[in-house]
């Protein structure tokens, strides 16, 4: 597999399109198989669906993926086409409806982000196993799983940027150019990701193991996307981002140290030691400018900021819990071993 290019009939030449696991991302992938505009059988419908489960997960990962690098021989009108737009509204209908369930009471921006600024002296998850007891296996398999993330980290974030005005604006802006290296691609975030993945032994090629990964992960994944597409969701993204953040320099100081202590390479350390000190200072600016300056700007924004927070630790907890099941039992958390 390899990044993605275009032809010289613009299709794109990115990952190859995982396999279907269900009606609705069968019906997804045999379409984008076909030349673009190709009807969908009207018979396929996500009302039923589970919000959470592999099949409707996949196939939105499958939709929001032509908005990223494409799936190789895919046609790229296919992004645009409305009658995969339309099934794309209903999954999205049933998958935040369920979160808008599941995310708890509405509350403010403040309240939300407050609860992250302490952690629990009884925390667990994967990052505090991984430091304490992880193997070298188990630390391939969170890589394995997190590339779907790493390797595009900032994308989704970047189309909040339009949508931003004033402090807000050039809060986030500088944030991001952080992540995407500050001008030197050698030090783009999602280039580290990849070199931590081959210092693990791992295929650093974007969507490599969509195939591996379970609907957790694409849950996570997936809530991103939701949240950039939609310019109604703009709050949302901003409280998704403004939890990344926040919670990320903890977390990374585990990983960071789990990983020498499994001696692992060099470049799989500086991974996480890079988001230590970065994220830290990330984290104040997203709080105060980013998050303070769109509340500034737009107040009715602050509960969907508190959403984006909430929903954003809900899908991380639901996938720390499937990792930490397969891990406490010794069996594999991916769909199918390394």
């Amino acid at each position: 597999m390899t990044t993605t290019a275009m032809t010289a009939h613009g299709h794109a030449t990115g990952a190859a399109l995982p396999r279907s696991r269900g009606e609705l991302s069968r019906t997804v992938r045999q379409a984008l198989t076909r030349p673009a505009g190709t009807p969908l059988p009207q018979r396929v419908t996500a009302v039923h669906a589970d919000p959470y489960g592999d099949d409707l997960q996949l196939a939105l990962y499958l939709c929001y993926e032509l908005h990223y690098r494409g799936f190789a021989g895919v046609d790229p009108g296919w992004e645009w086409e409305p009658g995969l737009l339309r099934l794309r509204a209903e999954m999205e209908h049933r998958f935040l409806s369920a979160l808008r369930a599941d995310a708890g009471s509405p509350r403010t921006a403040e309240e939300a982000l407050a609860d992250l600024l302490v952690e629990p002296v009884d925390a667990d998850g994967p990052s505090h196993f991984l430091k304490e007891r992880g193997e070298l296996w188990q630390f391939r398999e969170y890589a394995a799983q997190r590339s779907l993330y790493h390797l595009k980290e900032a994308d989704p974030h970047a189309w909040v940027i339009p949508r931003l005005t004033g402090r807000a604006k050039a809060a986030m802006t500088a944030v991001e150019y952080d992540e995407f290296g500050a001008g030197r691609p050698e030090r783009i975030h999602a280039r580290l990701f990849a070199d931590l993945m081959t210092d693990l032994g791992l295929d650093p090629a974007y969507g490599r193991y969509a195939d591996t990964t379970g609907a957790q992960m694409l849950t996570s994944v997936n809530l991103m996307s939701l949240f950039g597409l939609h310019r109604a969701l703009r709050g949302a993204l901003v409280g998704h981002f403004a939890a990344v953040e926040t919670t990320s320099s903890p977390g990374s100081r585990r990983l960071a140290q789990g990983l020498r202590r499994v001696g692992a390479g060099p470049a799989a350390v500086h991974f996480y030691a890079e988001h230590v000190e970065a994220d830290a200072v990330h984290e104040q600016i997203v709080r105060r400018d980013v998050v303070g300056g769109l509340l500034e700007t737009e107040p009715a924004l602050d509960e969907d900021i508190a959403f984006g927070v909430d929903t954003t630790e809900w899908t991380e907890k639901r996938l720390g819990n499937h990792l930490l099941t397969a891990w406490e039992e010794g069996r594999t958390s991916l769909r199918t071993p390394l």
